[in-house]
């Protein structure tokens, strides 16, 4: 036994090593890929299929395109790596597209990214890794982990504006001991350069922004194409249970919502709650959006109970900062988070995400779903 770790942190030389690389077709995996095929890994590169984009997606700026497929295969072929593409757009629409069509019809703002990570990215890819007998799965996200023995830990990455750690929080122990994220401690900017000196034809390429079946971020399309009936008129009311306008639909509402409401007041009002059960939107003023309780669902942790004993911090949205929290774990797999300041915008169907600083960085706890 070899008893010098690899970059990897496993007991082999990287000759011996077999890894897969999800390549999306984008920058920061096709980097991967090359940061390993340079260092003398056995890659193979694996792009999925995940929905079948029509002529009106192509051109926006989304991953898992066709375009992206065709990217990832030239990238491939530079790097002189085995390349496979897997069709799992059943498994996509079953574990991601209707779980988010059926959050907004609840109300809820959905996120996509961790569900696909969830199903289709992490345990079906990851499943595929294994049949191939591959030692790890690498992806380009920007997430630090850390290695230590058997066991590998995940934090924020250095790049904190590209931090991916929140909607990787439902990795699995397992998954997690079995996946590495080579860029979690290197800057974007980083990545290109790497890129551009293996002479990727994707160094330049655009950042995909848009969730990759929602075409130009136009989520009602989405939603009118699977569940037209959903576009049901109902009540706007005030916090006194006053009507005072009608909407077209709830899945146009998110909460903390200012525009679009198209009702006026003597102050700006913001969407407050979203009662799918009576099809009505609850308006407010901004000093009313302000939360500290929340409740959680389906929790993940990838630590022992007792780390939550004491105070942590959370993320409740992708875009949000670090807030100090307590958090009461309860028998079924859920909790209550009490925030110790206000917060804004808290939406069922997002997710609540610890973290605890340690001398690696912020290190990922677990979370759970937002239900109220």
């Amino acid at each position: 036994m070899n008893n010098e770790l690899n970059s990897i942190g496993l007991e082999k030389k990287p000759s011996h090593t077999t890894v897969v690389v999800a390549m999306s077709g984008g920058v920061d995996s096709s980097t991967v890929a090359g940061m390993m095929k340079k260092d003398g890994y056995n890659v193979i590169g694996i792009t999925l299929k995940l929905y079948d984009d029509g002529k009106e997606v192509a051109a926006s700026k989304q991953c898992c395109s066709g375009q992206d497929i065709m990217d990832a295969k030239r990238v491939a072929n530079k790097l002189d790596i085995e390349h496979k593409i897997l069709y799992f757009q059943n498994k996509f629409k079953q574990g991601v597209i209707d779980n988010f069509v059926d959050s907004y019809l609840k109300g809820e703002t959905p996120i996509p990214c961790v569900q696909c990570n969830q199903t289709v990215k992490f345990k079906d890819l990851f499943e595929v890794s294994k049949e191939l007998k591959a030692d790890a799965l690498i992806t380009g996200h920007y997430v630090k982990s850390v290695t230590s023995g058997l066991e590998t830990n995940m934090y924020r990455a250095i790049d904190e504006n590209r931090d991916q750690s929140y909607f990787l929080f439902n990795t699995t122990r397992e998954q997690l001991n079995y996946l590495r994220f080579p860029l979690g401690s290197i800057r974007k900017e980083e990545t290109r350069s790497i890129a551009k000196n293996l002479k990727l034809n994707v160094a330049d390429k655009p950042d995909s922004q848009d969730i990759c079946f929602v075409p130009n971020g136009d989520y009602a399309s989405v939603i009118r194409k699977f569940k037209p009936e959903s576009f049901r008129k109902g009540n706007i009311k005030d916090l006194n249970g006053k009507v005072i306008g009608v909407h077209d639909g709830i899945i146009n509402f998110t909460i903390g919502q200012r525009k679009g409401i198209k009702v006026s007041d003597v102050e700006p009002l913001y969407v407050l709650k979203i009662n799918s059960g009576k099809n009505e939107i609850i308006v407010g003023p901004r000093e009313k959006l302000g939360k500290k309780h929340i409740n959680i669902e389906n929790i993940n942790l990838l630590v022992d109970n007792k780390q939550l004993s004491k105070d942590v911090l959370v993320k409740v949205r992708s875009t949000g900062k670090l807030l100090t929290a307590k958090v009461n774990l309860k028998s079924n797999n859920s909790a209550e988070v009490n925030l110790k300041e206000l917060e804004d915008g808290i939406s069922p169907g997002q997710a609540c995400v610890f973290y605890d600083l340690d001398n690696q960085g912020y290190k990922v706890l677990g979370g759970g779903w937002i239900v109220s």
